[in-house]
Parts: C-alpha cells; structure tokens; sequence
C-alpha cells in the first residue's frame, strides 16, 4: 500500500476525470454533475456479539450517479472501508456501467469490520441490520439500488441480503432483483462467480489481439506464451490466472498477503490453491521459489502484471521498479495517480480498472434481467435449438454421404444453456469496450493514456444518457 496518508481515492478518481474531460464538448455544470456522488448514506448501528459485548458498526452507502436506474455497486466488508473509498468505487461504477453499455448508475457499500474477526451468526447479524437499514432510507430495491458482492463477500451475505429484503417487503413480485451475486437456488445466475475473473481474461485477450496495443509495448500479437503473474489468488485473481492460463499464457508469478512464489517454467494455478487450503499458504510449493516479501511479485520480470486484491498496492515508492510491459488492473484502483503517471512515462500499457474488471457488474445485469423475466436462460430455446440442430446434422450427412464424428456432431447440436449464453454476452460485452476504448485513444493523438479513453468513452454516454432526458441541452 501507499505510504502517502494524504492519499485519497476519490481525489484520484476526479484527477483521471479532469483529465479526459478536456477532451470533450461538454460544459463544465455537466460535468460537475457527473463528477459528484449523488447520495451519501453513513450509518452506525449496535450489533450484540455472541460473548454479549455490544459493539457499534460502521458502514456506508453511496449512489454515484442517478443517470440511469437503478444505481449498482458491490458492498465490500473490510476494516479499510471509509466515506472516500466508498465515493471513489461508486464513481467508478457509473463509468464501468457507461463504458460496458450497462443500464445502471453507479453505486457501492461498505462494512467497516475485518470479516476473520466475526462468527458466521454475527456476520449475518450485521448483515441483515445493514440491510434493514438500506431499506428504511429506500437505498436498495430492484428498481433502486441493487447491490452485489464485493471484496469480503460473497453468495451467503447475497443471500442473507434478498431473505430480509423479502421479510420486510412481502408480496414483491420482483423482489430477487434487489441484488445480485446470489446463489443459483436463490434465483443467481450460473457464471456469476467467476465473471470478473473471465472479463478480465477476455479484456487482455482483445488487448492483446490487437496489432497496435502490441506495436506500442513491443510484444508480439496474441496472449499465447505471454508471462503473465497475478496478486491476489481470491475470487478474481484466481480464476484470471486460470483463464489466462487456459488460454494460453504462462503463470509465472503468484502473490497473496502471506507471501509470493514464482517458477519461468510456469505454475499450475489449481496446484497453487490446492497447496494453500492444505497448508494455509502458496509459500513452498512444489517446484516454486519463495519471494523475500509477497510485494516483490509486482516487480518481477513478466509481461502481463495483474494487481487483482485492494487499492494502491503500486505507488510513487515501487512503480519505478515494475517490469511489466502490461498490467491489467483486476482489482479496483490498485494504482495510484503517481504511479500511473510513472509507468505511461516508462511506456508500460495500462489495462483499466474501469472496464477490465468489468465482468462482474454485466453478469449481475445478466442476473437482474434473469429476475426479472422470472426464467432461466435457455429454458425457452435449449432443446428447440438441439432439435432444430439434430435436424441439419442429418440432412448434411444424408446429402454428403458422410457420417460426423461424435465430437463435431456433439458440438453442432449443443442447444445454448445458461452458462454459454452468459459467457457469450460477456466476451461480446469486453470485445466491444475494449475497441471503443481503442478507437477514441487512436482517433486522438492528444489523449495520453488508455485510461483516458476509457473516462473520455464513460463521460460521452453519461452526459448524452442526461442530454437525452432534457436536463442539459
């Protein structure tokens, strides 16, 4: 982290808006109010532990932008959670949503407790009072404010959230769609859990697919082979690892907060998390090397850096040092503003927050659409398509006089289910932003930084969402 006190995040935010917001026609009220959260919601609330000790919690709800409805933003439980961090994630999101083409405004939440220092019962405790508390104030509902996971959350807090939703607004019909992340029993939607982790694959791969991105780091065209290492192996990370993995690049790094390990060779990344449930850490394992200390990983010599745990891991004091010729940056904010401007300076490519780890709020979408259709995806066409499909297979073997092998004939057949048709919309989702992104940064010289066409992109579709309801000409 960075050993800057003053360091703000929200102030960073505003910095990286000001500075793609010269390179609009917009005047400046219609920016001011885009730039500005909204709403602001901090509340303290008692909550008696299980030893009988009554203890005061503090927590946050911010709605960024009410440009479109309802407003959208994970709630994270960290003892790191203040007002500014919730303000600057929230403003994020209203970008993130912009620059995906996701109809919601931006909003987020937060618990300021350390989750390890809770029971399971106390956590749900302090879960369903937050709620309650959202619901006295109308800042959560499907129409509102719809919530999802973030760091230090997951599908049971999700799920403690709709029950008590559900308890105190009985009868509403479209209830599920009050937040997102939910278990699949609970009316989630299959691929919700490892969608940031595989949007942020299909953002490197789109960014590395591309022949000018590539020419500017001086990599060659494609995500095969690249070395790639990862900070933080939890819900994101993880699975960015394996699917960058999959798709053929070379894990060659892995950091958590115990410690770092890395092999030239390559890591198997479901070996490393094996390795840390059975010995509590990825240190030691099999055929790696230790780091001195776990922060050494975002120094060591990769092409692909992705930063996917908390904020201002890479600052003023270690930027200088990253090797990397790309980072992904899968967490939120894990640069700060000097560190951008040290690593543009260096040439080093920076894959935004603000649309890389875009994959989770699009697959809530996907859910939240999901809730409120009240059907699954695929259950209207799955077996019409296979049908429809067994027909065409046999008419061209019948005119070719030739069978199909069983793979070609299982894959042609394959009806769409709801984890392909999820998985579809979000590659469409990422390839999409990510040449819009492209598009405005080589349509103008000017613009300094992906970073900037990413806000330049966010701030158009914002400003045009309000000029189209007639509050700005």
């Amino acid at each position: 982290m960075s050993t800057n006190t003053n360091y703000s995040f929200f102030k960073n935010v505003e910095k990286n808006f000001d500075k793609a917001a010269v390179f609009t026609n917009w005047d400046n009220g219609v920016l001011r109010q885009i730039k500005e959260c909204n709403s602001v919601y901090q509340m303290r609330f008692p909550i008696k532990r299980e030893s009988g000790e009554v203890v005061t919690i503090e927590a946050y709800r911010v709605q960024h932008s009410h440009h479109k409805t309802p407003c959208k933003g994970g709630i994270r439980f960290s003892i790191a959670v203040d007002q500014d961090e919730v303000m600057a994630l929230a403003a994020l999101m209203t970008y993130k949503c912009a620059i995906v083409n996701v109809p919601f405004g931006g909003a987020k939440g937060g618990i300021k407790i350390r989750p390890k220092d809770y029971t399971p019962y106390e956590l749900e405790k302090i879960t369903r009072r937050y709620t309650s508390e959202l619901i006295k104030k109308s800042f959560i509902g499907p129409g509102i404010d719809v919530p999802a996971p973030d760091y230090g959350t997951g599908e049971r807090e999700m799920a403690w959230i709709l029950d008590t939703y559900v308890a105190m607004r009985p009868g509403e019909i479209d209830a599920a769609g009050c937040v997102t992340g939910k278990p699949v029993s609970q009316g989630g939607v299959r691929g919700r859990r490892e969608a940031t982790g595989l949007g942020v694959f299909y953002g490197l791969n789109e960014v590395c697919n591309t022949q000018w991105l590539m020419d500017k780091v001086g990599l060659p065209l494609g995500i095969k082979g690249k070395r790639v290492c990862v900070q933080g192996l939890g819900n994101v990370g993880s699975h960015a690892a394996k699917f960058c993995s999959e798709g053929g690049a070379k894990i060659v790094g892995l950091a958590e907060f115990e410690g770092a390990i890395y092999n030239y060779d390559g890591l198997d990344v479901d070996a490393v998390i094996e390795h840390r449930k059975k010995t509590g850490s990825i240190l030691d394992f099999p055929g790696a090397t230790n780091f001195a200390k776990s922060q050494d990983a975002l120094e060591m010599d990769c092409d692909i850096l992705i930063p996917a745990a908390l904020e201002s891991v890479i600052h003023a004091e270690n930027a200088g040092n990253v090797k990397a010729k790309i980072i992904g940056e899968a967490a939120n904010g894990p640069l700060t503003g000097d560190a951008d401007d040290i690593l543009n300076r260096k040439g080093v490519l920076i894959v935004p927050d603000m649309y890389l780890n875009a994959g989770g709020v699009t697959v809530s979408y996907f859910e939240w659409l999901k809730n409120l259709s009240h059907v699954r995806y695929g259950r209207l066409e799955k077996r019409f398509t296979e049908n429809l499909n067994h027909h065409l297979v046999m008419q061209v073997e019948e005119m070719t006089g030739k069978a199909m092998n069983k793979v070609e004939r299982n894959l042609i057949m394959q009806g769409p289910d709801e984890i392909s048709l999820v998985r579809s919309g979000l590659e469409e989702t990422m390839i999409t932003a990510t040449r819009e992104i492209v598009e405005i940064w080589q349509g103008n010289p000017a613009v300094p930084d992906m970073r900037t066409a990413a806000y330049i992109c966010a701030i158009n579709k914002v400003a045009t969402s309000y000029a189209e309801l007639g509050i700005f000409p």
